[in-house]
């Protein structure tokens, strides 16, 4: 098996991207996994493009991408991207879509095919919090999500992708008081528990995962 891996660069005035930081120190194989990492700009579209050229070039079995969610306090598995761009802020080039979609003939919404429920519960399992996240923004992270679920549905490709939001780490909240963070050891244990589970369950399994809001 062969898992392509992505993270962010750092935005949003941030000097550092725990996303990156954790992806860039993951081992090159895991229990037989391959690993490839993959660095992608905090762009609108040109994300998309460096993803779908190395999915092409690197032909993986899996895609994982991975990014910051400052102020959350869970390694969050996220189940679905919508087809929206709705910046809060401008991306890393100055580009700030509002009510815009990720693209025009894609489906109002595209469900994650990995084994989000089984990863959630290995990441418990090694010690760490974690949940099933429904939203995944209308930020660059959601649409790298759907940007990538477009183009698995798209070109009919047997790859099954998905996204990861991390929380911010430890020297990210050290002005940013009652701020929940995460260490940047523990975050790439919980990929690494991440990528054991996609690799042994093949199906998802059924535990309850679901939120009030």
């Amino acid at each position: 098996m062969k898992v392509l891996i992505t993270g962010f660069d750092p935005f949003g005035g941030e000097p550092i991207n725990p996303a990156w930081e954790a992806v860039k120190r993951l081992p090159d194989n895991i229990d037989g996994v391959e690993i490839v990492k993959l660095q992608i700009p905090t762009v609108f579209k040109k994300s998309a493009k460096k993803l779908f050229e190395n999915i092409d070039t690197v032909k993986p079995d899996v895609v994982i991408c991975v990014g910051q969610a400052g102020g959350r306090y869970e390694f969050c598995v996220e189940r679905v991207a919508i087809n929206l761009d709705d910046g809060r802020i401008p991306d890393n080039e100055g580009y700030q879509p509002v009510d815009v979609k990720v693209f025009e003939d894609g489906e109002n919404a595209y469900f994650s095919n990995l084994p989000i429920k089984a990863m959630v519960e290995e990441v418990k399992k090694a010690g760490i919090p974690a949940a099933v996240s429904n939203t995944a923004g209308t930020y660059v992270c959601n649409h790298i999500m759907y940007s990538l679920l477009y183009y698995i549905n798209k070109n009919n490709l047997n790859i099954k992708g998905g996204f990861i939001h991390v929380p911010y780490i430890t020297e990210q909240v050290l002005d940013k008081k009652n701020t929940p963070y995460m260490d940047l050891n523990s975050i790439t244990r919980a990929l690494e528990a991440s990528i054991k589970a996609v690799k042994n369950y093949e199906t998802d399994i059924k535990v309850s995962g679901g939120k009030e809001f």
